[in-house]
């Protein structure tokens, strides 16, 4: 039975402002996988859910198939300080839908939920269809898709919802967060005492910042690493700082594996330096892969991410694609257009159609 598509839409929008109005930050989804649970159920399709995340399968899935899996997530990070309107409030002025969540990555899960409703009756299919709603992506944590894969079915493929206006990104940069720590000796600062950890720490802050790698990418540009915070565990002025702590963001291009660059890092600096966590790797989809050729017949353009997502723990091809704007993410007073939705369902299903 063919689904009304404006229907589907409007469904979709009430969904998004339930989950504005409900507060979700990672690992505190409870309420909001509940409410997507609610939804789902509603629309007589079975769920399950795995810690925060839920997942359904189409009605008609079949172990012999392929399977699309189409995922985006429900936690948000929180309001930042900035925030003029109440973050929680969905409100909906001059065509926006304002409120936390709206544009990364509400929009997008709602209209991946509408599509998935869409086709979830349809006998014939050419593939299966898996829609998950995950947890933790906002801050990668370990109970959000990676931990939800070890559940699902076979995945050839995905399409990851997040505010991409709609056009397709087909490379992501990785992420490589560095703890660094310099080490000097403590004295007091009103003697010619002691070896200043801070000022250590600046030399190599000075190469961080100016040092260029070779390889730059045609899709994701050059290597990017930034400092982001640095501190001491002083607390008097007059004390010389025996350590001296600061972070750097790293964002990768696919031409570069996180040990060559730790390798390139370390020879060139005198501080210690430490992964957290080698995960978030670089990510790729060919361009000739059906997905991706599917969304060029329906005139969406490629694109590389500087911006990591689940797409980065996925074992297999996926496409990052999704209504709303990345540039809106994270910001006070966050929004989607109302008409983004409307439009990101009508793109979903146009290009799942050239599939199915």
């Amino acid at each position: 039975m063919t689904k009304d598509v404006s229907i589907l839409q409007a469904d979709a929008i009430q969904l998004l402002k339930q989950l504005i109005a409900t507060p979700s930050f990672s690992k505190e989804e409870d309420n909001s996988s509940a409410i997507i649970r609610n939804f789902l159920e509603k629309h007589e399709v079975k769920t399950e859910q795995h810690l925060y995340n839920v997942w359904v399968r189409n009605k008609y899935f079949d172990d012999n198939k392929p399977t699309i899996l189409l995922n985006s997530h429900h936690d948000t990070v929180k309001p930042n300080k900035g925030y003029t309107l109440d973050p929680f409030a969905a409100i909906e002025r001059e065509g926006k839908l304002f409120g936390l969540g709206s544009n990364d990555a509400g929009g997008s899960l709602v209209a991946l939920t509408a599509t998935f409703i869409y086709f979830y009756e349809k006998e014939d299919l050419k593939y299966n269809l898996v829609l998950a709603a995950t947890a933790e992506e906002e801050i990668s944590g370990y109970n959000g898709i990676e931990a939800l894969l070890f559940y699902l079915d076979k995945i050839d493929c995905a399409i990851v919802g997040e505010p991409t206006q709609m056009q397709m990104a087909v490379a992501e940069k990785g992420l490589m967060v560095l703890d660094c720590v310099s080490t000097g000796r403590a004295g007091h600062a009103a003697r010619e005492e002691g070896d200043n950890a801070i000022y250590k720490a600046i030399k190599d802050i000075g190469w961080f910042t100016s040092y260029k790698f070779d390889k730059v990418s045609d899709l994701l540009g050059p290597v990017k690493m930034s400092v982001t915070v640095i501190e001491t565990d002083n607390k008097a002025h007059n004390v010389v700082p025996a350590q001296c702590r600061f972070v750097v963001d790293c964002r990768v291009n696919e031409l570069y594996s996180f040990e060559e660059m730790l390798e390139v890092i370390r020879a060139n600096v005198q501080c210690e330096v430490k992964p957290r966590s080698t995960r978030l790797r670089s990510s790729a989809i060919v361009l000739n892969h059906p997905l991706v050729e599917a969304g060029l017949k329906i005139g969406r353009s490629c694109y590389g991410s500087p911006t990591t997502s689940d797409k980065a723990l996925m074992p297999f091809p996926a496409l990052k694609i999704g209504p709303g704007d990345s540039a809106r993410s994270h910001t006070a007073d966050e929004y989607i257009y109302v008409d983004e939705i409307k439009a990101g369902i009508d793109l979903y299903i146009q290009l799942l159609n050239q599939l199915l």
